[in-house]
């Protein structure tokens, strides 16, 4: 049912209205220290529908050579209902969503733990983000502390679609005004899945055409080789745009204000987020790692161990950890079984490393 309204004709009112500079506020967001309330658990603003131009559009930018992320014939030939968007979009986005409240002060992401990818994500469904803080920790006056967090992405339909728990460095507040107010009345619900299953389509009982590279299958792989993988990707601006497209609101990622402003090492240009650091790492890998994967299930660790600016160029080697039939009947034919790697990416300017397991 729709309702008509009729508004009065618009007039200019800014030369009639007096300033008042008394009247001046500053909205911020993210929070203090103090602000992380273990049990407090954050509903993020907004959500994200993916549609099927953005997932084409990020895999290709991130170099992802799995058919699943680019060709939605192969993806429904392999059981999906529908073209697949890439766990590092997925990854990403929820990450993202949950900046505003939980990472827009911080002073570094220290790691990401226990990454896991429970359900695809199709063309048009929509994910919200949640997080639950789960310990604080206070390192003495005038230090920053640690807040561990859990984040989670639910889709349409309530189901977890991914979760992770992340450690983030945040300076207390001190004297400064308090930022996002703290949750009042009952916490929103907050659905981490324990001892958590992988939901996966019915493959079919036969390999579908082959649409892939020669150097990904099940039998390529040895534990303990080392993978130099050809390519390298030189990072330029995009990176500024590429951070909001996802909906990070961090200004240190697209605000040279904001970041040349700052005192210390993290002076200077924009950073690039370390969400599409990972992605460039996952995708440079693809073609010899992960293009005949019918399901990339997480990851157990990642680190940013060194900032990444415009101008540097990222390359990857991945090591093979180990080898191993997939649970239950998926282990009766070769192409459904899995590998576990060490996925190292390295800058051009330095000699830290990034590592995700």
């Amino acid at each position: 049912m729709s309702q008509q309204v009729r508004f009065k004709p618009q007039a200019e009112l800014a030369a009639t209205i007096p300033v008042n500079v008394e009247k001046v506020r500053h909205p911020h967001y993210g929070r203090y220290l103090e602000e992380f309330v273990p049990g407090n658990v954050f509903a993020h603003p907004r959500g994200f529908t993916f549609l099927p131009s953005q997932m084409e559009a990020f895999a290709r930018t991130y170099l992802q050579c799995n058919p699943l992320y680019l060709n939605a014939e192969y993806a429904r030939a392999h059981g999906f209902a529908d073209l697949v968007a890439s766990p590092q979009m997925v990854f990403n986005v929820v990450l993202s969503l949950g900046v505003q409240n939980d990472s827009e002060k911080a002073m570094a992401n220290l790691g990401y733990y226990d990454a896991q990818f429970l359900q695809p994500v199709y063309p048009t469904d929509t994910i919200r983000a949640f997080t639950k803080v789960m310990d604080r920790k206070d390192r003495g006056a005038g230090k920053p502390g640690i807040a561990t967090i859990r984040t989670l992405g639910v889709n349409q339909h309530g189901a977890v679609v991914l979760q992770y728990e992340r450690k983030i460095m945040v300076a207390g507040r001190g004297d400064r005004p308090a930022t996002t107010p703290l949750p009042t009345g009952p916490m929103a619900e907050f659905p981490w899945v324990e001892e958590a299953c992988v939901s996966l389509p019915d493959f079919p009982a036969s390999t579908p055409s082959r649409l892939t590279g020669p150097n990904s299958w099940f039998e390529d792989f040895s534990v303990g080789e080392i993978i130099v993988h050809a390519n390298g990707r030189t990072i330029t601006d995009e990176h500024l745009a590429l951070t909001y497209a996802v909906g990070n609101t961090h200004p240190l990622h697209f605000d040279r204000v904001f970041s040349t402003g700052l005192s210390g090492k993290m002076s200077g240009d924009p950073i690039v987020y370390g969400g599409l650091v990972f992605a460039w790492l996952e995708g440079l890998a693809s073609r010899d790692v992960s293009e005949n994967s019918v399901w990339e299930m997480g990851f157990t660790e990642g680190y940013h161990t060194q900032p990444a600016t415009t101008g540097d160029t990222v390359a990857a080697l991945s090591r093979v950890l180990a080898i191993e039939d997939a649970p239950g009947e998926l282990a009766s034919q070769v192409w459904r079984r899995h590998l576990s790697t060490d996925w190292r990416e390295e800058h051009q300017c330095g000699s830290g490393f990034v590592h995700a397991r």
